[in-house]
């Protein structure tokens, strides 16, 4: 679908209007501090534009045989691979689903472009740039305990009632999910290890001196599995 009467002028519209895509969504995954950067998101954006645009004019030119459909299905297929390298595992928390999803964006906006469908590539943006600015800011509020890690106790003695603690790590805004103990012969020390979600900047200091309470808390830790 040609825009403009001239071929090179509408070329370098769609080439732009990609451009634009990939740079707005790239500067949103950097300002979180995210691997997936500017110039990755642009390069996508712009590429899957330009593929568009083959397929588009394959499809004009009845003296080229095949499909033309295949490229952009082949484009869907290759940005497949490139999201599923933004997945990093940290401990028990994966990391990236978001950026791969932008990535997926990235490339949908620039095969928009290609095939001069502007409406459909700013509505995707618009709809993407505010999902994931206020989406993840109504996230952060309704579910603030997004992070798995481990939390580690150690009472001296054997006298801890398990019961209460698992009580008051639940009532501490924690996301309990399972819970392991161990008792040193030597030491007489009772070891409890929990799974936990846990909010951003959480008050460990608060924490311990609830935990503190129920008996002779030598150490706690909270880590990443």
């Amino acid at each position: 679908m040609y825009v403009f009467d001239n071929f090179y002028v509408d070329c370098l519209v769609k080439l732009f209007a990609s451009f634009l895509c990939g740079l707005f969504l790239g500067l949103e995954r950097k300002r979180r501090f995210h691997s997936v950067g500017i110039r990755t998101l642009i390069l996508i954006s712009t590429s899957s534009m330009s593929m568009g645009m083959v397929s588009y004019l394959m499809a004009e030119n009845s003296a080229v045989p095949g499909d033309p459909t295949r490229i952009a299905a082949g484009v869907v297929t290759g940005i497949g691979f490139i999201g599923g390298g933004a997945f990093i595992r940290q401990g028990m928390n994966i990391r990236g689903i978001t950026s791969a999803a932008v990535i997926w964006a990235a490339c949908g906006t620039g095969l928009a472009c290609g095939i001069g469908a502007y409406f459909i590539a700013g509505a995707t943006l618009v709809l993407s740039i505010l999902s994931l600015i206020f989406l993840g800011i109504a996230e952060g509020h309704m579910f603030p305990a997004e992070k798995t890690k481990i939390l580690t106790l150690v009472y001296l003695g054997d006298g801890i009632k398990i019961s209460e603690v698992e009580k008051a790590v639940s009532e501490a805004d924690l996301v309990r999910q399972d819970m392991n103990m161990a008792y040193s012969l030597d030491t007489h020390e009772m070891t409890l290890r929990f799974i936990v979600k846990i909010p951003k900047n959480y008050n460990l200091e608060q924490l311990a001196g609830i935990l503190s309470n129920l008996g002779d808390l030598k150490m706690i830790s909270i880590a990443e599995g």
